[in-house]
């Protein structure tokens, strides 16, 4: 089984002992129409780390999966910083977010430039700084995508399936989760190697056990983003696809995109997972080892490829 390639370098997966968290943000810039409120920046990075910190100390935290990528304001050199102050371990990643913040290399670019630009990165890392990226995410589409969205997408697939590494969405909004399974399925990437984003955002159970049943791990990742959609009809859909069979293909996360969502600016932070939302579904009668397969063992597997055997 390979290592989970973190910011400060390869991590055995079987020294992950504690919950991950699959989809969120530690250094970002999503800037644009006068919204200042879309960007963690280096004003952040201590309350950022300190919160980590926190949750490592308090719920055993051991691994965050941020998701930012090119054109998304990434800064792998913070997220080192970040992961070696809070002693957490970081996935960076690479990709290109949905077509609204595609920086203007992916308007020139065909398939094989783009996947070039992507096996660069995970070849040679990031940025200059030599991070090598462990996924690559949030790879971003409409509900139908876009000319130039297929083009990323495709490239995304091919670059993964070369490097052997997992693929992470955007749908937006939770739409396209099938066109895009479709899309990256038919460029070579085997489902299981697939996480469709942001399907506790739309309210379609037959939509989430289509994707579970064909093999791709299925996003529960946006928990707390009560002005989008509550978290009690999240945790009826979670539990309408746990019922059905599919819990080896849920990951869940917060998604903290906004410097407002951290806790120590009032918001409900990268633990609300972990103090609200996981104590409703043990209520409803997830047990300890449900538990411990959606927050460790799953995000595990989809990191590494691995089977269920081995996790």
């Amino acid at each position: 089984m390979h290592p989970i390639r973190t910011v400060t370098g390869p991590l055995a997966a079987d020294r992950v002992d504690g919950p991950v968290l699959a989809h969120e943000h530690l250094a970002l810039d999503l800037r644009r129409d006068g919204d200042d409120q879309a960007v963690l920046a280096e004003g952040h990075r201590t309350a950022i780390a300190a919160e980590l910190a926190g949750l490592r100390a308090e719920h055993g935290l051991s691994l965050v999966v941020e998701q930012t990528c090119r054109g998304m304001g990434r800064d792998a050199a913070a997220l080192a910083r970040i992961s070696r102050q809070a002693q957490v371990a970081v996935v960076a990643s690479t990709g290109w977010y949905y077509e609204p913040f595609h920086p203007d290399e992916v308007a020139a670019a065909d398939v094989d430039a783009l996947t070039g630009m992507l096996l660069a990165d995970i070849e040679d890392g990031l940025d200059g700084t030599g991070v090598r990226p462990g996924l690559i995410a949030e790879v971003g589409g409409h509900a139908e995508p876009t000319r130039a969205e297929r083009r990323v997408l495709t490239a995304a697939a091919r670059a993964a399936t070369a490097a052997d590494l997992p693929l992470a969405t955007h749908a937006h909004l939770g739409r396209g989760g099938p066109a895009q399974l479709e899309l990256l399925t038919g460029a070579g990437l085997p489902a299981h190697r697939i996480c469709i984003g942001h399907q506790d955002l739309l309210d379609d159970p037959a939509t989430h056990r289509e994707l579970a049943a064909a093999g791709a791990y299925v996003a529960f990742d946006t928990i707390g983003k009560e002005p989008y959609q509550s978290d009690e009809r999240r945790l009826r859909l979670l539990l309408a696809l746990l019922d059905a069979g599919h819990a080896d293909r849920v990951l869940l996360s917060c998604d903290i995109s906004r410097h407002s969502y951290l806790r120590g600016h009032g918001g409900h932070g990268y633990g609300h997972l972990f103090r609200s939302f996981l104590p409703r579904a043990r209520a409803a009668g997830v047990d300890d080892d449900l538990v411990d397969l959606l927050t460790r063992r799953n995000p595990l597997r989809f990191l590494t490829g691995a089977t269920t055997e081995e996790f």
